[in-house]
């Protein structure tokens, strides 16, 4: 939801169907029990001698397979061993809705790389989900990045997310080595040689912050897609029309992959303005007068929340995305009233 996804320098500008009445297949071509047979198989040796399970299912395949909209789901790593329980709770709970996909994210310069790993591995080989690592280059060196491929692999984890991602925040003085990756597009381009990885990237609809302006992020955007990318989710946006007129650019831009909306219910105000400020996203007039007006009040918080998240999935799915990604900030009540005011 807050990804840095500049892909190389950036002071140049070379840089489906209606929503049913039901959950059913259309919450996920890919039906639940098949999916997750998928996800964890039988144990073998790869190529490169890492122990690992067979056949897990890579993410581009989820979509091309789906006869409707996706819906998956994004967690990130807790700290306290009572917010595991929690999560965990959370993750059986969406399960049950039948998820494309989940993905876990990696803190700035990859300060929770080991839980991330950890929790995505568990969840792929105790829960059956299929699941993606995100992982952010900043910071690391290819052989490094081979490491925790080889680890990802080795627990049935077939997709990541590549992402340029922040230096840590605790270390204002942080470098990047010279022999680390720069940029996501490198990134991309090491793990499609490597191979055994359905590989995801970002994309910001209202312009990476780091970017001087949409040309220059579209043709970043491209270096990454070219590189080995197949498909993109966005960080979050508050209107659809923003995603639109993206999307738009995007194709004419020559992406042609799969471009996923990421879309996150509002939980708090200073929240969601706090995460639009970093993500560079806009406020419809309609929705910040609504925030003013719940500003204080939890319960009408969650339920505008949950509103606006509605509306805006319905406007998707009715435009054709091949999915949504929700991020769910480790909570599922949102996500599944979304869900029911979706498919009933």
């Amino acid at each position: 939801m807050m990804w840095s996804t500049a892909t190389d320098p950036v002071t140049s500008t070379d840089m489906s169907e209606a929503p049913i009445g039901n959950g059913g297949v259309r919450r996920g071509a890919v039906g639940g029990a098949s999916r997750r047979s998928l996800a964890v198989g039988a144990r073998g040796v790869n190529g490169h001698g890492v122990r690992c399970y067979a056949a897990p299912m890579g993410i581009s395949e989820i979509y091309a397979d789906a006869s409707g909209p996706i819906l998956s789901y994004e967690f990130f790593p807790p700290k306290t061993d009572a917010s595991y329980r929690s999560l965990f709770k959370t993750i059986e709970d969406l399960k049950q809705l039948d998820p494309g996909f989940v993905s876990v994210t990696m803190g700035a310069g990859g300060t929770t790389r080991e839980k991330t790993v950890d929790l995505t591995i568990e969840i792929t080989r105790d829960i059956g989900l299929v699941t993606m690592c995100h992982f952010p280059c900043t910071g690391y060196t290819p052989e490094q990045v081979g490491a925790i491929l080889d680890q990802l692999e080795s627990g049935a984890v077939r997709n990541v997310l590549a992402l340029r991602g922040d230096p840590p925040k605790d270390d204002p003085d942080f470098v990047n080595p010279p022999e680390a990756f720069d940029f996501a597009n490198e990134l991309v381009e090491f793990i499609a040689e490597r191979g055994g990885f359905t590989i995801g990237g970002a994309c910001s609809p209202e312009v990476h912050p780091d970017a001087p302006d949409l040309a220059t992020d579209l043709v970043n955007l491209k270096r990454k897609v070219d590189a080995g990318c197949e498909f993109v989710i966005s960080n979050l946006f508050l209107d659809n029309q923003k995603f639109f007129d993206f999307e738009v650019a995007a194709r004419e831009a020559g992406i042609d992959c799969p471009i996923i909306p990421g879309i996150m219910p509002i939980a708090s105000v200073s929240g969601i303005r706090r995460m639009a400020g970093v993500n560079n996203t806009s406020f419809p007039a309609e929705l910040e007068a609504e925030l003013d007006r719940v500003d204080g009040d939890d319960e009408a918080t969650y339920a505008l929340g949950v509103r606006w998240a509605t509306a805006q999935c319905r406007a998707l799915i009715d435009h054709g995305v091949p999915g949504i990604h929700l991020f769910t900030l480790n909570r599922s009540p949102a996500s599944r009233e979304i869900h029911k005011n979706l498919f009933g």
